[in-house]
């Protein structure tokens, strides 16, 4: 009888998850449909208009990270996470091939990309990077490390903004002094371009259970950064959960305890929006009291508010111009829409083709495009050489 009344209650939940979306679809019209719209079986670099060659170790590169430019070019991140060897962790994607190996180009260049180079002048690991289509630059968040280091080296954590036509630097942002060379896991960027000012999300998977998770502001201006919130509940792994990809959860032995993760800007910039992985909530945050440096810890903590439940474990998330938020779910293989104005959270598409859905991102002509690469099973060494499998898809909202 005990397991009957638990059956009821899932499936009363089930339904009313489904009555949410049903309404949330039916107040716009039909769910807009999930394209496949590219897919690559692994990865190959070129150098300006030379052939790009296959990389024999396509399967330690999955690609993550996605954003485009005001041309519509595509640039993606390959971070060194399963393994060093990869020729480059940012690039350009050929997004006129589909099939076959991904066709990039290192960004700013191969020698930009070099992992045996000074640490604090070269790209090591890029996970999270941001497109600032207002100033014509590209913000690259180094986590430092790379797959076999314990530690990043000094110099090695930063950010570094580059002009997108040029691939010139810009500047350079340390981020040695705000961030744990052995802990952090420097995961994701937001930038308000109208300001220069960049918030990173620091998930501290490296230092998990007791991750030293946290948020880093840094001002281009000043080339200064601090840390605030922490380890504050708002940015840690949330207490029991568990993370779920496809109905079975994500490394049982040794469960994923990520904390904050996708991070998000309002379209006036006023407003921060973040999630954590392990988990389903969702916060916000004004980010005047972010950039007040006279804010203590206190002030800035009691200006965190919960958003609501997302329903799923998340990981990325990209801001419409109407200001509504879109969150992959990689529970439930899709996106997840919520509108500030309403307070309403809905799943707005799902696919069961798509495995671990991770940065979302707009095309300059409204599409949103997101990654989906199987990344928990790369970084579980669970993925075949040969069977990799990187894709993009995309809707229209």
């Amino acid at each position: 009888m005990k397991k009957l009344r638990t059956l009821q209650h899932a499936l009363l939940a089930a339904t009313a998850t489904l009555a949410l979306a049903h309404t949330a679809w039916s107040a716009e019209g039909a769910p807009p449909a999930l394209e496949r719209w590219r897919s690559y079986n692994g990865v190959s670099w070129g150098r300006g208009d030379a052939a790009a060659t296959p990389f024999r170790h396509s399967v330690n590169a999955p690609i993550a990270g996605i954003h485009f430019d005001a041309r519509g070019r595509a640039f993606v991140s390959t971070p060194r996470l399963v393994a060093a060897d990869a020729p480059a962790t940012l690039s350009l994607l050929d997004t006129a091939s589909d099939g076959g190996p991904a066709r990039l180009t290192a960004f700013p260049s191969d020698d930009g990309n070099a992992i045996a180079a000074a640490p604090a002048t070269h790209l090591r690991n890029v996970l999270g990077f941001h497109v600032d289509t207002r100033n014509g630059w590209l913000w690259a968040l180094d986590m430092g490390f790379v797959a076999g280091e314990a530690e990043a080296p000094a110099g090695g954590q930063k950010i570094v903004v580059y002009e997108l036509g040029s691939g010139r630097v810009v500047r350079r942002i340390a981020l040695d002094g705000v961030a744990d060379r052995k802990g952090s896991f420097l995961n994701d960027i937001a930038v308000d371009e109208r300001r220069r000012i960049a918030y990173v999300a620091d998930s501290g998977l490296r230092s998990a259970p007791d991750n030293q998770a946290g948020l880093v502001v840094a001002d281009f201006a000043t080339g200064r950064s601090r840390r605030v919130l922490h380890q504050h509940p708002s940015v840690m792994p949330q207490p029991g959960a568990r993370v779920f990809s496809h109905g079975a959860e994500v490394w049982p032995a040794q469960p994923l305890v990520l904390g904050i993760n996708g991070i998000a800007l309002s379209p006036d910039a006023g407003t921060l929006y973040w999630t954590v992985t392990t988990g389903t909530q969702a916060h916000a945050i004004a980010t005047a009291v972010l950039r007040d440096t006279k804010a203590d810890a206190v002030r800035v903590a009691a200006a965190v508010v919960p958003i609501g439940d997302v329903g799923g474990n998340t990981d990325g998330i990209a801001t419409g111009r109407d200001g509504r938020l879109y969150i992959t779910d990689v529970t439930r293989n899709g996106i997840v829409r919520y509108d500030p104005a309403t307070r309403a959270m809905a799943v707005l598409a799902t696919d069961a083709g798509v495995h671990w859905p991770d940065t979302p991102a707009f095309t300059p002509d409204g599409f949103l495009v997101f990654t989906a690469s199987h990344l928990n099973q790369h970084f579980a060494g669970a993925v075949k050489a040969g069977d990799e499998r990187y894709e993009l898809w995309r809707l229209r909202p």
